[in-house]
Parts: structure tokens; sequence; C-alpha cells
């Protein structure tokens, strides 16, 4: 048996680690007023930055169609798999996952698919499927890969600072005087999405302090595995690299952009860890 693993774009992982590990990608598509673009196909990670910086409004995010799934199954089926694991970014955050089961379950695609809720996303996202692609590589059954999967999701931690409050502004989350009183303030939103949802953690008046705060988290937490930090285009991440520079499990750890995905709702400057603990 053959099991390879289907996942979105959400999963920040590069194209090289897609192709190493055999993993289809099916990407969402953003959108900047009338102007739609297939994620990472038709906009890279930093057109999207730059566009970003200069839109007035928020982009927003669709999830793909069906069809872009059960093409992906069925491609996956062409080059020899018997069974497809598709990993998806927390169901609480997108309808991606409901696009995923519609395709899995219909008459169009010929092959077992098993669809899994990651509850996580971005680097949290990539490294279960990651682990899942090497997986079924190594011979596990989709039974277990997916066991794997729904272990892993409940062991995962992501925990990250935003640098603006402009993007909850312009997506109407906070009122234009209330981000504008908090930008004076410097006030910097802490969030905890280790359940799959957007958790208010905190807040800290200072970049610096906020920053602390991720590093605490991964400090207190002792012993992780896969270890992932991210951020979307913060000029400052290679000095929080340094602050973290004594903590052993910084070593061997990824270093990921977040894409337009993620991006689009947290803005520029964003940076957050992400982990599994042991189990």
């Amino acid at each position: 048996m053959t099991v390879r693993i289907v996942t979105d774009s959400a999963c920040d992982l590069s194209d090289a680690e897609l192709e190493e590990w055999g993993i289809g990608m099916v990407p969402l598509s953003i959108r900047f007023g009338d102007e739609e673009f297939i994620d990472r196909t038709e906009l890279s990670t930093d057109d999207f930055y730059r566009r970003l910086a200069a839109s007035e409004h928020l982009p927003e995010t669709s999830a793909p169609a069906p069809g872009a799934f059960a093409a992906m199954f069925n491609k996956m089926a062409s080059e020899g798999a018997t069974a497809v694991v598709c990993i998806n970014l927390s169901e609480a955050l997108s309808a991606t996952i409901q696009s995923a089961r519609t395709a899995a379950t219909s008459d169009d695609v010929e092959i077992d698919v098993r669809v899994v809720n990651s509850k996580a996303i971005t680097g949290g996202l990539g490294s279960i499927v990651l682990a899942c692609a090497a997986a079924g590589r190594d011979g596990a059954s989709a039974d277990e890969v997916v066991a794997l999967a729904e272990e892993m999701s409940g062991r995962t931690r992501v925990y990250a600072t935003l640098d603006t409050l402009e993007n909850l502004k312009k997506g109407g989350r906070i009122g234009g005087a209330q981000a504008a009183f908090g930008a004076m303030l410097s006030i910097k939103p802490l969030l905890d999405l280790s359940t799959g949802e957007v958790v208010a953690a905190g807040k800290q008046r200072t970049r610096k302090r906020s920053l602390a705060w991720v590093r605490e988290q991964l400090e207190q937490a002792g012993e992780v595995e896969n270890l992932a930090i991210l951020h979307s285009n913060a000029d400052d991440i290679n000095e929080f690299l340094e602050t973290l520079s004594d903590i052993p499990s910084v070593a061997s750890a990824r270093t990921n952009i977040i894409g337009a995905v993620i991006g689009t709702h947290g803005g520029p400057g964003i940076i957050g860890i992400t982990y599994q603990v042991p189990s």
C-alpha cells in the first residue's frame, strides 16, 4: 500500500519540501478587491506582502473548490497511490476542509481518501504533514497515518504576537479609534492558537515584551518536538532568533515564512512558534 498526503497552502511548506516528500498541495485563493489570485501559483508570498502594504482594505481568502481537491486526489491515484490522507488547516478557521470532505465522497474520486482536521495552521500544520508523509513513505497504512495526524494534532502548540493592529482594523474586528489608540500605546496582541481557534492570551505594550512572552512559552515547555519559528516578513526575526539561542531545541528548528492565507488576517510582522509537546 502506498499512502500519499494532500494538504492546503496554509501549511506554509516550501516547494522543495512538497516535492521531496511527494505531498500534494491544494491552494486557497486570495482576493484583493476585484482581483483574485491562486495562492503561491498566481501570487507569490513576496508579492502578497507588497500588495498588502499598499492596500487600504484587508484582502480575503477563499477555500478551494471541491473539484480542486478531487483533481489532486485523482492525480495521486494516477501516480500509484492506493490511499490518500488529506490534512487541512483548522476547521474553526476555514471552510477548506469542507471542500476536501465533499471531494473525498465524490463519485469522481475513485481512491480511498481520509480527511483530517489538523486543528493547526502554518508550521504546526506543516510539521504534521511532513511526519505523515514520512510515515506513508515508510509503509504505514491509511489508518495508521490518520492516527498519527490526530495524535500529533493534540500535542501541537501555536503561539504568536502581532506587530500591528492595522489588519484587525481593516477586517472590521476593531474600530479605527481603537486601532489608533492601540498603536499610540504600541499594544501588541498575544495569541494562543493551540486549540485550532484564535484565543487572546493577553497583550503587551512593547514589541520587546511581546517577543519575550513568545520566548517564555517555549522556555516553559521544556523539551519539544518539531519546533518551527514563524514570521510574516518581520524585520526583527534575526534578533528574535538570537534571544532563543540558549534554548537547545532551537538548533534544529525550522524557520517558516507565513504565507498569504494566515498573513491576510495577522498582517506583517507576526512572530510566533509552533511545536509538539512530547507524548
